[in-house]
Order: structure tokens, then C-alpha cells, then sequence
């Protein structure tokens, strides 16, 4: 029997055949081995790093632990709650209070933001200006809200789109909002304008809860999940059981390619310490980015598939962690900066997540920089970096930099997938050609769907992915497609991811009907 033939025939999950093989140990990798091991199928685990857990990992420098990026356990996807607790244990999880601001102007702002709060901030004549602006679009909307910069000034108007959104995302992104694509702001503001937000603030809404009573929407949750040592300490506990379970996980293993016949993926290539390495495939899960995975096809793709990997594009990202002393603390879980005057784009301060993040007398702030890789910023030695951060935090106020004690630096690459003008076009390219060459790869997660998601989504789609390896058919691509980006707690409800949420699949809604039937 050939490669190709025995990889079609282990679609049948009892044949001795399967192989499956998973690239990238974050929160899709291992919560599709995780998920295998239920029904005893081992997995080989591919990944780069030397270390798991991916954008959701935790560092450790000097006893010192930083979330890269800051991850909320919060979701309305009842299955991924419950498999968060499963893995790590209720033991390992602290409830804690949710609160960010914007930082601009030397005045903090609500987050989300709310226009009463933000028009009494910026003074009466701007406040005035504000509400004539957006009457302004009103009459006259921009002429093209396709753009992220006509998006969110028809929702708010011009002025306030220049004070809260231009410079910010300029920082994120790295171009004008004008050439980026409105969904990443639709699915975070979706059926908010500025006189919603007013309205809304004003009069409460109710629904009912599932005992019938009437309960007051809130626009975001009050408290989330986190586990005490970060993030990271979730899939360093997932690692551990598959790996127990007698999955095999391979670190500093980069896949440089991924041979393919008979419209099916056979093998995969990935160089460890410079040697390459092969192991067979029935079937790939994979995480690593959608760009990198066309790439590394062979035999190669044709022209216009291979452009259309090269046209995604992504943003890279640097934590600079500043040990300071505690009185420069404050109770946000990270402060959004807006300030054009500076280049960091978000502060963590990670005492807030967590008290075992931090030491005694301490807390340590995370400055964020959204960077391209290889740019000056990226190329900056560490000590520029952490003399950076110091004067950028003297310059806001946040803390006198001269009582920083220590620096620590982050380099993350590939954290965002970019939402251009061209990125669905180019996403559908590289779909369709996987699905009727290579269809037994199975692209899930945030770089694997090029998809900018939470990381209830990356494994609600892994999770699916095994059930269909398992005989089942969900489309998985229809994940996180409807609903609102905010972390709404609407009573009890649990229909969605918290960003950019799905259309759930079967399987999903039958556990969340069970599970309230029960209570």
C-alpha cells in the first residue's frame, strides 16, 4: 500500500494506520493531542520553540513571570470552560477583577469606550465639537467604510476617530487605518455607534435569565478566570498529560516541509539541531501560519496559490517588563496608551493578574511595542529597549524611571495576523487549494486560520478538528464568524467565543443544552 493510499484509508479512526501529527504546541496543538489521548490516539507534536504554550506561554526571568499579552480565561463556549478546569484544575485558577483604561492626554479614559465619560474628559468646546462631528456623519458618511478608518468614523465621527482611534492603531498595526480592513473594528464595536453607547449608558437593558428573571445586560464580564502562574502554566500542565498519555512532543522542531500525493498530505519534514527529520502523516493538525504552511508544501504550489500565501501579512510584538516598586501600581490589568507622543502601545501591569506573577513590595509593568520584525525597533539590543521603556513611562507619569530595578525584554513574532484589504481573498485562495489537494491538513487556531481570535476559539477549532478525524463533518471555518467582539455577560448565556464569536457547531450547543437541563 502507498503513502498516499494508506493516509486516505486512516480517515477510518479504529485502523492501526493513524498517524497524526500536530505542528505547534500552543492552545490548538495541545488541545487537539489533549483531545486525541480521550480516545486513545497518540500524536507527534512539532514545535519550534523550546518552550509551549505559543503567544499564550508565560516567561520566566528571575522568579519574575510575564503574560505575553494578557489572557483573560473567559469564555461563552461551555465545552472549552469546562476543558480549561479539566486540564489544570479549579485549585490552579483565581477569579479576577476586569479593568482596563485608555491612557491619552494625561487623562484616563473607560475602556471600551464610553462616550459620556469620554466627552466630560475632553472638556465642553471638544465635547461640543465631538457631538457635531458625528452629527456631521450623519449627513455626510465617509465615502468608504470598507476601510478601518471609515469604520469607525461613521460610528463615531471624525473627531473622536482622530482622539481614540487613529493614533492607537496606527501604534498596533503600523499602517493607516485607511488601508486596513474594517472587520477587526466591526467585530470589536459591532452595533455600537456613538449614540448607542450614549443611549445604552443611559438605559439599561434586561433579559431573561434561565430561571426566567429578568437580569441587567452588562457590557463586559467583571471577573474572569486566570491560572496563578500565568497562562503558560495551562499548557506546561497539557504538555505534561499528553506527553503522559504517550504523546510525543518535539521541541526546537521546525517544519521545512510537508510532502503531499493523491490530494492528501503523507509526511512531514521538520530540521531539529540542522538534521531533518521525517514522520508519516494520516493526518496534520496545524497551527503554524497559514503563510508558512503553503510554503512548505512539496511538491510546491502553483504561482497564484504561492502569492497569495505571501500577501498575509503580520505584526510582531516586544514586552519590555519593568520592576518597579509597588506604589506605581494601579488596578487595571493594562492601561491602553494614546498617547503619539511615545511608542508603546499597551502597559500591563502584571500584579494584577496575578499576585504569584510578582515578589513581595513589587509589581512588574509590561510595556507592549506592536513591532515588524527586523525594524528599528525589533533590531534594538535589550539594554535599548529597556532604557526606552524607562523614559516612555517617566514621560506618562506611570513611574519615576529612576526606581525601575530591573528590565527584561520579549520578542514575539507573528503575534497578529493582519486584517488587510486583501487578507480574506487571500485566506479563501489558500482554503480552497488545501481542501482539494491537501485534505487531511487541518489548519485551526490564530496563525493556522489567520484568524486575530481569543484562545477559546484556537481550541474550539481544534476540538473540532478531532471530532473530524473522528467521523465527524463540521466545517470548522464558520468558527467565530457572527456575534460581538466584547466580552458581554449577558445573564448565563454561553453561544460564543469572546471575540468575533461563532456560528456553534452541533455538538456545542447539545453539551450547553445538557449541561442547563441538569442545573
Amino acid at each position: 500500500m502507498s503513502s498516499a493510499e494508506s493516509a486516505t484509508n486512516s480517515e477510518d479512526p479504529s485502523s492501526a494506520d493513524l498517524a497524526i501529527v500536530i505542528v505547534g504546541a500552543g492552545p490548538a496543538g495541545l488541545t487537539a493531542a489533549y483531545q486525541l489521548t480521550k480516545s486513545g490516539i497518540t500524536s507527534t507534536i512539532l514545535e519550534s520553540d523550546s518552550v509551549v504554550g505559543g503567544i499564550s506561554r508565560t516567561v520566566e526571568r528571575d522568579g519574575w513571570r510575564f503574560d505575553i499579552g494578557g489572557h483573560r480565561f473567559f469564555t461563552k463556549v461551555v465545552a472549552v470552560d469546562d476543558l480549561w478546569f479539566e486540564i489544570l484544575g479549579a485549585d490552579e485558577f483565581l477569579q479576577r477583577p476586569r479593568m482596563s483604561r485608555i491612557y491619552y492626554r494625561k487623562k484616563l479614559y473607560d475602556y471600551p469606550l464610553k462616550p459620556i465619560n469620554a466627552l466630560r474628559n475632553l472638556g465642553f468646546i471638544e465635547a461640543v465639537r465631538c457631538v457635531a462631528s458625528y452629527g456631521w456623519v450623519r449627513v455626510r458618511p465617509p465615502k468608504d467604510t470598507s476601510n478601518l478608518e471609515g469604520f469607525f468614523a461613521s460610528q463615531f465621527g471624525w473627531r473622536l476617530y482622530e482622539h481614540f482611534f487613529h493614533h492607537y492603531n496606527l501604534k498596533v498595526w503600523g499602517v493607516s487605518p485607511a488601508k486596513l480592513s474594517a472587520d477587526f473594528g466591526a467585530q470589536r464595536v459591532k452595533g455600537m455607534s456613538l449614540m448607542t453607547a450614549v443611549r445604552d449608558g443611559l438605559t439599561p437593558k434586561f433579559v431573561k435569565n434561565r430561571r426566567g428573571r429578568g437580569q441587567q445586560v452588562t457590557s463586559l464580564i467583571e471577573s474572569f478566570n486566570y491560572p496563578k502562574y500565568g497562562p503558560g502554566q495551562m499548557w506546561e500542565r497539557a504538555a505534561e498529560l499528553v506527553t503522559e498519555a504517550g504523546c510525543e512532543v518535539r521541541y526546537g522542531a521546525t517544519v521545512v516541509r510537508i510532502e503531499h500525493a493523491g490530494g492528501v498530505a503523507t509526511q512531514v519534514v521538520a530540521e531539529v539541531d540542522g538534521a531533518e527529520t521525517s514522520v508519516r502523516a494520516s493526518h496534520v493538525i496545524s497551527s503554524m501560519p497559514f503563510r508558512d504552511l503553503i510554503r512548505a508544501l512539496d511538491p510546491p504550489v502553483p504561482a497564484e496559490v504561492l502569492d497569495a500565501a505571501n500577501g498575509l501579512t503580520y505584526r510582531d510584538f516586544i514586552t519590555v517588563a519593568l520592576v518597579v516598586p509597588k506604589e506605581y501600581s494601579f488596578p487595571d490589568n493594562w492601561i491602553y496608551i494614546h498617547d503619539p507622543g511615545v511608542k508603546v502601545g499597551r502597559i500591563q501591569n502584571f500584579g494584577s493578574w496575578s499576585p504569584y506573577l510578582v515578589k513581595e513590595g513589587r509589581t512588574c509593568l509590561g510595556l507592549e511595542f506592536f513591532v515588524n520584525e527586523g525594524d528599528d525597533t525589533w533590531t534594538k539590543t535589550d539594554e535599548e529597549l529597556i532604557a526606552q521603556g524607562k523614559r516612555e513611562i517617566q514621560h506618562l507619569g506611570l513611574a519615576d524611571a529612576s526606581k525601575v530595578e530591573a528590565g527584561y525584554v520579549v520578542r514575539m513574532p507573528k503575534a497578529y495576523p493582519v486584517y488587510d484589504e486583501h487578507y480574506q481573498a487571500n485566506v479563501k485562495v489558500l482554503r480552497d487549494w488545501i481542501a482539494t489537494h491537501c485534505s487531511n491538513i487541518m489548519p485551526t487556531g490564530r496563525n493556522g486560520m489567520h484568524k486575530y481570535n481569543n484562545q477559546d476559539h484556537s481550541m474550539l477549532t481544534a476540538m473540532l478538528s478531532v471530532e473530524n478525524i473522528l467521523g465527524a463533518h463540521h466545517d470548522v471555518w464558520t468558527v467565530n464568524v457572527e456575534s460581538e467582539y466584547h466580552e458581554e455577560q449577558v445573564g448565563t448565556d454561553v453561544s460564543s467565543t469572546g471575540r468575533d464569536a461563532p456560528i456553534l457547531p452541533r455538538c456545542a450547543i447539545h453539551e450547553a443544552a445538557a449541561l442547563r437541563s441538569n442545573d
